[in-house]
């Protein structure tokens, strides 16, 4: 086998919300692989500590401010990245919200707003890249997607509904552009050590787990949380091309949550 399929070398990868966190670890992982990075995120301050961050592990990177529910926004970011950059050959939408609040509780504003970000956005940037990427004859979009693209879970109907939505795009994508040497694909993250979830695994005063940290634990295989690098390996094999015969998969990277009943109390 040659492994130099597994390179990246050469490519533009553009991934959404890239500033801190899953996002990032993933553009890491691409410049490691020898990628040219461009990300963008919803305010200069953010983009600037972005900028920050890659700067300080020795990543050149082309950070922008957009925001991906803008449709005339991301074509003309598209537009001013092939302008400056080149065509982009890798998208992945990262960019994402959640509102976890009890559905009758939850207003229809906040439904749709969850909905434009992490459904409606994904729709957008693909649209905007596909076109350059026929012309070029090859494109890689990553969706991620969620356990909550197969799973329900109390508080959250509008993020997974959207995860759900997103899991079906990724599938259409594939279907509608497969045959121009596309593929789409989703990666499905299980529960992962971020700032974001850090309040949910703090030790309680008594020493003991916080309920939630005691729950994921208890229904994860590994027996543990996973971190952002643990989705680094399956994002560069989805953008390169050893991945060239697969399309409009979900790529679970769960600790096994998805395959595990639970145990027998």
């Amino acid at each position: 086998m040659d492994m130099n399929t597994f390179s990246l070398k050469g490519k533009i990868a553009w991934i959404t919300g890239a500033s801190y966190g899953i996002g990032f670890a993933i553009a890491e992982a691409y410049a490691a692989a020898g990628a040219e990075i461009v990300f963008n995120d919803i305010n200069q301050d953010l983009v600037n500590k972005g900028l920050a961050a890659y700067a300080e592990k020795g990543i050149k990177a082309h950070g922008y401010v957009c925001d991906v529910t803008d449709e005339e926004a991301v074509q003309e970011l598209v537009k001013k990245i092939e302008a400056e950059v080149g065509v982009i050959d890798i998208l992945v939408n990262n960019a994402g919200i959640i509102r976890r609040i009890p559905m009758i509780e939850m207003s229809a504003a906040d439904f749709r707003k969850v909905i434009d970000v992490d459904l409606n956005a994904p729709f957008i940037c693909a649209k905007a890249v596909i076109p350059s990427m026929i012309r070029k004859g090859h494109g890689k979009i990553i969706n991620i997607c969620s356990m909550m693209s197969e799973l329900g879970r109390e508080t959250v109907s509008a993020y997974a509904a959207a995860k759900g939505g997103l899991k079906m795009l990724t599938r259409n994508i594939c279907s509608e552009y497969g045959e121009h040497n596309i593929q789409c694909n989703g990666i499905g993250p299980g529960y992962i050590a971020t700032p974001q979830t850090a309040p949910l695994r703090e030790r309680q005063p008594d020493g003991s787990r916080h309920p939630f940290d005691q729950f994921i634990i208890a229904k994860t295989p590994a027996a543990r949380w996973g971190n952002p690098e643990d989705l680094q390996g399956p994002a560069v094999f989805l953008a390169s091309d050893a991945s060239n015969f697969v399309n409009g998969h979900i790529l679970y990277v769960d600790g096994g949550i998805l395959a595990y009943i639970g145990k027998q109390p």
